[in-house]
C-alpha cells in the first residue's frame, strides 16, 4: 500500500466528494430515525496542509483554498460543509482538511454512529487518536472490502456507505462493480457512495457499463472535470457513484458543481455532469 491521500488532501477532488458527501449526509438526517455511516478507506481523518506531503504537491491551492478565497459559504448546500472545514483551522490554528470521518462525525446526531475502517497500521493509528473515547465513532484496522461484505446492513436499518479506494490496483473498477453487487444483495435499501478518478474516459465507460449491467437499480454518476477529460493518464475529474440517491440528490449535486466550476476549473472545459445508469426497480 504506497498511497498516501496526504499528498492530496484538500485538492479539487476532494472538494467536489465531500460536498456532495454532506448533502447525503444531511438527506439521512431529515428523519428522526438514527442512521450509521460506513467509511471504507476513511485514512487518517484530518490532514495537515504545512506537512510535507502536502507542500510537495500543492495541490489544495487548486482546491479547498480556492473555494475559501470566496463567497461559496453563502450558498446553503455548501454552507455546512465549509463551515467545518473553518471550523476545524480555527480549532487546530493552522491549515487543516477534514478527511471524510472527520466531516461525517461532525453531522451526526446523538442517535448516529460511524464505522472507519483503515488498513494501513500507520494510518489508523492516527485515526484512531482523532475519535478516541468517542462512544459514536467505531474505528475499525480492517480492510474495508472485508467490512463491506460482512458489517452491512447495520442494525439502525438506514445509512450511507462511503467507498474511496485508493485505486492502487489495476482491477479496482471491476473489484468495485463485483464487491458492490455483494453488499446490495445483503443491504439493498442503503445509499451507497462510489468515489472515483477520471483520467481515461475510455476505463470510466467501461465501470459505467459495468455498472449498468450489475444488476443494480438506481444508479446515478456526478462527475465534475476541472479540464477536458480526453483520454489521459493525469487526474482530470473526479466522479462520485451514488446508489439509491435521495430524490433532491441530482439537482443539488448539478447546482453545487455549477458553483464550483469557475472556483475549480483550470480550462474553459471544465463542467459537471449528471448522468442516470441505471433505473428505480419496477
Amino acid at each position: 500500500m504506497n498511497y498516501r491521500h496526504a499528498f492530496h488532501a484538500g485538492n479539487f477532488a476532494d472538494v467536489h466528494k465531500h460536498a456532495l458527501l454532506a448533502r447525503l449526509v444531511d438527506y439521512l438526517k431529515r428523519k428522526d430515525k438514527p442512521f450509521r455511516v460506513y467509511d471504507t478507506h476513511a485514512g487518517i481523518g484530518v490532514y495537515d496542509l504545512t506537512a510535507d506531503e502536502a507542500v510537495r504537491t500543492g495541490e489544495f491551492h487548486q482546491g479547498i483554498q480556492r473555494v475559501l478565497a470566496s463567497d461559496a459559504d453563502q450558498h446553503p448546500l455548501l454552507s455546512d460543509y465549509l463551515a467545518i472545514v473553518r471550523e476545524l483551522n480555527k480549532q487546530l490554528e493552522l491549515p487543516s482538511y477534514p478527511g471524510s470521518p472527520y466531516i461525517v462525525r461532525q453531522m451526526l446526531r446523538r442517535q448516529d454512529r460511524l464505522s472507519a475502517y483503515e488498513l494501513h497500521p500507520a494510518d489508523f493509528k492516527t485515526l484512531a487518536s482523532h475519535f478516541a473515547g468517542d462512544v459514536q465513532v467505531k474505528t475499525i484496522e480492517l480492510d474495508g472490502w472485508l467490512a463491506l461484505g460482512g458489517h452491512v446492513p447495520p442494525k439502525e436499518k438506514r445509512g450511507l456507505v462511503l467507498i474511496d479506494p485508493p485505486f492502487e490496483a489495476v482491477d479496482e473498477f471491476s473489484r468495485i462493480v463485483e464487491q458492490l453487487s455483494r453488499a446490495w444483495q445483503r443491504w439493498s435499501s442503503g445509499i451507497y457512495a462510489i468515489w472515483y478518478p477520471i483520467k481515461r474516459r475510455s476505463v470510466v465507460e467501461e465501470f459505467h457499463r459495468q455498472l449498468a449491467q450489475s444488476g443494480i437499480a438506481n444508479i446515478v454518476a456526478a462527475e465534475f472535470c476541472r479540464e477536458s477529460d480526453a483520454d489521459e493518464h493525469r487526474l482530470v475529474g473526479s466522479g462520485l457513484i451514488v446508489i439509491n440517491p435521495p430524490y433532491v440528490f441530482a439537482q443539488e449535486a448539478q447546482t453545487i458543481m455549477d458553483i464550483l466550476q469557475p472556483l475549480l476549473a483550470i480550462s474553459p472545459n471544465a463542467r459537471g455532469t449528471i448522468k442516470t445508469l441505471a433505473g428505480e426497480r419496477q
